[in-house]
């Protein structure tokens, strides 16, 4: 091989060598890209998750907030507010009426347990966005007396009176417990369905007691 033919050779040999280790760089720069994109999208995704996550848990409040109560419980708590009035008012009338002290004790109980029952229904109530609820009778309620009914009672003095009560107030604390049940075979708000078992636990005890007192 002359002097010439070498050197031809040696140069198209470092030209390929040269292609070849540029072949290389590119190759490896290409992966490089591919491999720092791959991970950027997956940071990308990650993060967009992260933030969807955090999303959700911020938005859990107000769907959790809607999830603690449904129309049972607004129901409930606004047709047992006017329900509760009529009972407390029927307690104010035992004062000045001669009624037997076991009488008078049982009208300051209903009394206290009714009106704070009340304030607890407002609250929810206001919390919900629902409409402030109003002591205006619906006499058609289970257990509410009519406005004679009532007017009847106010007329009566003594062992009457107490009998009247009695009977009046036997009736609407079943209706309370009839409304209870409702309460607590449809609703779902905690603090409405512990209301709601105090209102049956309690009431029925006192219906025995009024009862015994008929007897």
């Amino acid at each position: 091989m002359t002097v010439s033919r070498i050197r031809i050779a040696t140069a198209l040999s470092a030209v390929a060598a040269g292609a070849v280790l540029l072949g290389a760089c590119t190759s490896g720069e290409s992966s490089e890209t591919a491999t720092s994109s791959a991970a950027t999208s997956s940071a990308t995704a990650t993060g967009t998750a992260g933030h969807s996550g955090h999303g959700t848990g911020a938005a859990p409040s107000s769907r959790a907030v809607t999830a603690q109560f449904n129309d049972a419980d607004v129901d409930f708590a606004t047709m047992m507010y006017p329900h509760h009035a009529q009972a407390v008012e029927m307690a104010k009338l035992v004062d000045g009426k001669g009624a037997r002290p076991e009488v008078v004790e049982l009208a300051a109980e209903i009394q206290g347990a009714q009106q704070p029952e009340m304030d607890a229904f407002t609250r929810l109530l206001a919390q919900w966005g629902a409409p402030a609820p109003s002591a205006s009778m619906d006499h058609a309620m289970d257990g509410m007396m009519t406005p004679a009914q009532m007017d009847e009672l106010r007329s009566l003095r003594g062992a009457a009176f107490d009998r009247e009560w009695l009977t009046m107030m036997i009736a609407h604390h079943r209706g309370a417990i009839t409304m209870a049940d409702t309460e607590l075979q449809k609703g779902v708000n905690p603090e409405n369905r512990k209301i709601a078992e105090q209102i049956k636990s309690g009431q029925q005890a006192e219906i025995a007691r009024m009862e015994k007192l008929l007897a």
